[in-house]
């Protein structure tokens, strides 16, 4: 199954970066989503059900969440859900993911300060791309501008 979901919640784990021997970036971390609702025979709040999932981030957003997101931060996290069975021998059970398109911090339960990324171009990549080119061609382009 793989459908498009939302959820809030409060990241219940520390936040695990990796990459891999290709060079892919990962950073992967537990999201507890509880809901609250009013208890008329308490009169008070309570906490319902926790869902859990295992969110996962991969490239740009594995790395900026890998130094933005914390454990105890409440977030917000948009993706592509994914639940899978699992049998490992001894234990079976089901297991609920979501791989992550977006993830920010909940700005309900406090304030954040946001920082972009400037990509800076690879000088030598820059000069290989360029020496394909022409002068001409060259200030064409600038031209163009």
């Amino acid at each position: 199954m793989s459908e498009s979901i939302t959820v809030a919640g409060l990241v219940a784990t520390t936040p695990r970066h990796l990459i891999t021997q290709d060079g892919l970036p990962i950073t992967s971390f537990r999201l507890a989503c509880s809901h609250r609702k009013f208890d008329r025979e308490q009169n008070k709040w309570v906490d319902g059900e926790t869902n859990w999932f295992t969110v996962t981030s991969f490239r740009q957003l594995a790395i900026n969440a890998s130094s933005s997101i914390a454990k105890g931060e409440r977030i917000i996290a948009s993706g592509k859900l994914r639940v899978r069975d699992w049998d490992n021998g001894e234990r079976a059970g089901t297991s609920v993911e979501i791989e992550a398109d977006h993830l920010g911090h909940d700005i309900f339960w406090g304030t954040s300060v946001f920082t972009r990324n400037v990509l800076v171009p690879d000088e030598n990549l820059l000069d290989s791309t360029l020496q394909d080119y022409t002068l001409s061609d060259i200030e064409k382009v600038s031209l163009a501008k």
